[in-house]
């Protein structure tokens, strides 16, 4: 998808109001966050910088010793206190704040990863819990300035899921079967979070 003229003017109207705003992009798994995120940073230029909810994923070894590794991606694989943590820091456009990045390859975060200068005056943050009001994320939605939730197309969003796994090492089958498990409870718990958004961005 590309930006619609309407979401381009609410970013344009969201920039009026401060020295930093904090845009949240949220929806289910394979909904295209990450997508939109880029494409509203491009259309801002260099003073926009994306901070993705994934850099807060706990790390494999911790899922694997507390017995959550088969359910990754859950509310409660993440580090919700730290992210709160981060997005009130980021509010200050004081100083330089470090965030953390997810990497696919590794299957962990990494710390440090995205710098957010103080020049940056959007910051966009993607993930799937934004606006969850439970497991640590209820502040979240508090801390954003403005909140769009991603709604596609179910069938559209599974197929990409799917892709999205296969392209990081799982074979069909598998890629399919945690699509269509663990992501689509998941799904499910996000799109109960949908009427706490600002506008709901229905996409092809």
């Amino acid at each position: 998808m590309t930006l619609t003229p309407d979401l381009v003017a609410r970013v344009e109207a969201l920039l009026t109001g401060g020295p930093r705003r904090l845009l949240g992009i949220a929806g289910a798994p394979g909904a295209g966050k990450s997508t939109v995120a880029a494409q509203v940073v491009a259309a801002v230029g260099p003073t926009a910088v994306v901070v993705p909810m994934d850099g807060f994923h706990l790390a494999q070894t911790e899922l694997e010793r507390i017995g959550r590794a088969e359910r990754k991606g859950a509310p409660d694989t993440f580090d919700a206190d730290g992210f709160v943590a981060l997005l009130t820091r980021l509010r200050d456009p004081g100083r330089t704040v470090y965030a953390p990045e997810y990497r696919r390859d590794l299957r962990n975060p990494v710390a440090g990863a995205i710098a957010v200068p103080p020049e940056v005056r959007l910051v966009v943050v993607e993930g799937n819990y934004l606006l969850l009001d439970e497991h640590g994320f209820g502040p979240v939605a508090g801390l954003l300035d403005e909140s769009w939730f991603l709604a596609p197309d179910d069938g559209v969003r599974l197929t990409r899921l799917v892709a999205r796994h296969e392209a990081f090492g799982k074979s069909p089958e598998a890629a399919r079967a945690w699509s269509h498990g663990p992501d689509e409870r998941n799904a499910r718990l996000v799109a109960a979070t949908a009427a706490r958004a600002d506008v709901v961005v229905h996409l092809a």
